[in-house]
Order: C-alpha cells, then sequence, then structure tokens
C-alpha cells in the first residue's frame, strides 16, 4: 500500500479510538454515576460532570485538529 494511504488511515484508526474511549469513559460517568440526571436539585457531581464534559469535548477537538490539520 502507499506510505500516504497508510499513514491516512493510522490517522482515521486514532481519531475513532480516541472518540471510542472519550464516548465510553463520558457515558460511564454520565450514567452509572447518576451524574448527568437533574433530580430534584443541582448537586456537585452534575456540575463537575458538566465541567468534565465541556473540558474534554474542547481538548478532544483541539487533538483532532492537531491531528488532521498539521503537516508532518
Amino acid at each position: 500500500m502507499e506510505p500516504e494511504m497508510v499513514a491516512f488511515l493510522r490517522r482515521v484508526g486514532k481519531s475513532l479510538t480516541i472518540a471510542f474511549c472519550w464516548l465510553a469513559i463520558t457515558a460511564t460517568a454520565a450514567i452509572k454515576g447518576d451524574n448527568a440526571f437533574v433530580g430534584e436539585h443541582i448537586r456537585t457531581g452534575n456540575i463537575l460532570f458538566y465541567i468534565w464534559l465541556i473540558v474534554s469535548t474542547i481538548i478532544l477537538i483541539v487533538i483532532y485538529k492537531k491531528m488532521w490539520f498539521t503537516k508532518g
């Protein structure tokens, strides 16, 4: 296979792996920890979960930009 194609497929594989790991961690923290659902009142776990969600999403976007838009 051509080296450019191999590099492209590796980037695709890394992107999917990173996305799946991020999704698994976030879903586990949300559902199993019961942090995504606000009940009668907002708890500290809800606040920490949503802060984690926003910060980790920004980090994920930065990683993807670095991975896909830099040369080298």
